[in-house]
């Protein structure tokens, strides 16, 4: 019996996908509920799994895009039908056989002096080795030895001086100094300095890059910027972080800190966990904190949805959790739905200072940055704390500017006294 493999409905709206990877091979037999294939959509990655057990026929090949129920392939659960294997290789073709490379000229010797003696007088052995050696014209040299002889400190006196001497046939032709250019130096490439490599946009790529757009044109983008003495939540951590991992069994790291505090933030400015349709603003009563994760495939926002009622310790559950589901490629529609406000950090890949851009049609971003010990002015005297950047990218259609410096003042005051996050003030 065979069975048709038909690409599912993998969310409202979308109409294709694009087979990004298949996990099994022409020919192979698979199991049931083994995953079959990857499907690559404009929002998500999503798996394709066997219906039922046989030797699996593939249609469609990597890289290609088709419609919603569309047929790919299929499994023969007799093992038997056709089957479009790959070609085998011809048992006649043999590979090239590698060129030889051109013989290498033998060295040659080094050149002979273009005089042995200075005109008919013979020189002395060690004289006659430096001449030879050195290519010197001895017939342009005028000896200060017995009978106008050449002396070592003759030959010597040529050599200090770096006169460079023409051969004996040229000697009375006057000497010309010419200038060879510097040659250019030739940049070490793998076949040529031309080259470019095109690759079609994946679609997450494709909604990535339109989004971004989109956020650039559609919106007022201004960003406020402010910094964090992060030594009291360091502290903090470095004190409990065993004992924390030990009961909830999760790491404890500083975003949880950072989810927490936007929140309180948020409560306090709430036009930031806003967004506008039409004419009218769109006030969230809960708070849907997307957390950036960058991948292979591109920039993913899952949603921890309604954060407010999570305990510090499911908060980073819920951003381990949505981290591993985005980097292996399985994060569902529903993972990145729904977001009121986002936090990307760039600190991780070592940024000391960015923009954030909105993800519509969210009001309000906080970008993160690297923890850099700076030295700063404490109650009239400088000392070196571990400091971070942070940046508030917002919609000032929705959002004013005293509100923006406001939100951000108040996720300064809750990292800075970790306290008010568990006192709500």
């Amino acid at each position: 019996m065979k069975t048709q493999i038909k690409i599912p409905t993998v969310g409202e709206s979308i109409t294709e996908a694009t087979i990004s990877q298949w996990m099994k091979k022409n020919g192979d037999m698979v199991k049931r509920d083994e995953v079959l294939l990857m499907l690559e959509t404009d929002k998500a990655s999503v798996e394709v799994v066997a219906e039922t057990a046989g030797k699996l026929s593939i249609a469609v090949n990597e890289g290609q895009t088709v419609a919603i129920g569309s047929v790919v392939g299929e499994i023969d659960s007799d093992g038997v039908g056709a089957t479009a294997s790959a070609p085998a290789a011809s048992a006649d073709v043999k590979p090239a056989p590698k060129p030889q490379a051109p013989p290498i000229p033998a060295k040659g010797a080094a050149p002979a002096a273009a005089a042995a003696s200075g005109g008919d007088k013979p020189l002395s052995p060690a004289v006659k080795k430096l001449v030879t050696e050195n290519s010197i014209n001895t017939a342009a040299v005028q000896g200060t030895g017995k009978d106008g002889r050449l002396t070592k400190g003759d030959v010597l006196g040529v050599m200090n001086r770096g006169e460079a001497q023409a051969p004996a046939a040229a000697a009375a032709a006057p000497a010309l100094k010419v200038s060879t250019p510097t040659p250019l130096p030739k940049a070490k490439t793998q076949g040529g300095g031309n080259e470019t490599t095109r690759e079609p946009m994946t679609k997450i790529r494709q909604t990535i890059a339109k989004r971004l757009v989109e956020a650039q044109h559609n919106a007022a983008i201004l960003t406020t910027f402010n910094e964090i003495d992060m030594t009291n939540v360091m502290a903090l951590r470095s004190k409990y972080k065993d004992s924390f991992e030990k009961k909830h069994g999760i790491k404890l790291g500083f975003m949880g800190f950072f989810v927490k505090a936007c929140i309180e933030a948020l409560k306090a400015y709430p036009k930031v966990n806003a967004y506008i349709e039409g004419t009218d603003l769109i006030y969230h009563h809960y708070y849907n904190i997307g957390m950036a994760v960058g991948t292979e495939k591109g920039l993913l926002v899952p949603i921890i949805k309604n954060a407010e009622a999570l305990s510090l310790a499911e908060v980073e559950m819920s951003i381990k959790h949505y981290a591993d589901k985005a980097r292996d490629g399985k994060i569902s529609l529903d993972d990145l739905n729904n977001g009121t406000f986002t936090i990307s950090n760039g600190g991780v890949y070592g940024s000391l200072m960015s923009t954030p851009i909105l993800n519509p049609p969210q009001s309000g971003i906080l970008g993160l940055h690297k923890i850099e010990e700076r030295p700063i002015a404490v109650a009239g005297k400088v000392e070196i704390r571990p400091m971070m950047y942070v940046a508030l990218s917002y919609d000032h259609r929705v959002i004013d500017g005293a509100q923006s410096v406001g939100f951000l003042v108040k996720v300064k005051e809750c990292m800075e006294d970790p306290a008010r996050i568990l006192l709500e003030i």
